[in-house]
């Protein structure tokens, strides 16, 4: 199916992640399997976070907020990605890219922010810890939290309403396995210099300088930890802050290698796979790094299953 110039696709295919059957058949269960473990690791924490008065704290309040989150991020777009894997018919429908675009680019902005927010915690607790309660009362996190889906929510309204005006040409077969803006924009006919002017701020706000504030505020937790007389504890302070960069660098180091880089350096397929690490992979990771290693929730868990079996 092609379109005439100057029109708006009514519908797209999906060409997804690859178009022989026998992998297709392997990635379903791979994603599945996936799926499975993001939808139960942050259940899982949200269920423990609520329950137990002991982790009725900002950093778990904060941790909370992010398991939710990634349970919409991925439930955005992997859902739609199992069912494309199974079935011969990848279209999607103009409305249902445009829902699935934006809701995607909208919980990955809100996640963005509040791993931010979850830094400039860890900041406060560990190099004021006599101001912790002050500066991160529970007023001042319910306010962090609402403002973190707000700003995500609101400041994709923008590019997505550009995006699907954009005069289409050519095929409308999208070369990626979900709504992705920047695969969109490669069917237009016309010149989109604005739009990518806009995606382009957006992207300083939402990647740079978020990610960059991170890397501040973890250069101050070193110095802070560096500080620490046992040496026992700042193996433990740099495994945790460890961890928690190898998740920032995953997450936001593909989400810039999309957005942010000239699309004339784009390699073919490329997109996809950074796709696959902020969407997928980073979801299954953050409960695995910021809570399951954590002492306080394997506490919490075991008390929840020793009062569900006595």
């Amino acid at each position: 199916m092609s379109f005439k110039n100057n029109t708006v696709a009514e519908e797209f295919i999906l060409l997804g992640l690859s178009g022989e059957n026998a992998v297709q058949f392997v990635l379903f269960f791979v994603f599945l399997t996936v799926y499975i473990t993001i939808i139960t690791a942050n259940s899982l924490i949200i269920i423990l976070i609520i329950l137990d008065s002991n982790l009725h704290s900002p950093m778990y309040f904060f941790i909370s907020n992010l398991s939710f989150l990634d349970l919409c991020y991925s439930s955005s777009t992997v859902p739609r990605l199992l069912r494309d894997l199974m079935s011969l018919n990848k279209i999607i429908s103009f409305a249902e890219c445009g829902t699935q675009m934006y809701f995607s680019l909208s919980l990955g902005a809100s996640e963005c922010i509040l791993l931010a927010v979850m830094a400039y915690d860890r900041y406060i607790a560990i190099c004021y810890p006599l101001h912790y309660n002050i500066k991160v009362s529970k007023t001042v996190c319910i306010r962090l939290a609402c403002g973190t889906w707000a700003t995500g929510f609101l400041i994709t309204i923008c590019n997505v309403i550009m995006v699907l005006n954009v005069n289409l040409c050519g095929n409308n077969k999208i070369n990626h396995f979900v709504c992705e803006v920047t695969e969109i924009l490669s069917l237009r006919c016309e010149s989109i210099l604005t739009i990518e002017l806009v995606i382009y701020f957006d992207g300083v706000f939402i990647l740079m300088i978020p990610v960059a504030f991170i890397m501040v505020t973890y250069l101050q937790i070193i110095v802070s930890i560096l500080e620490i007389v046992s040496s026992a504890g700042r193996r433990k302070a740099f495994s945790t802050c460890g961890s928690h960069l190898i998740v920032v660098i995953i997450f936001y180091g593909s989400a810039i290698a999309t957005y942010m880089k000239p699309r004339a350096t784009s390699l073919p397929g490329t997109d996809r796979l950074f796709a696959v690490f902020y969407l997928i992979v980073t979801p299954m990771l953050n409960p695995l790094i910021y809570s399951l290693k954590n002492k306080d929730i394997k506490r919490a868990f075991y008390r929840l299953t020793n009062k569900i079996l006595s």
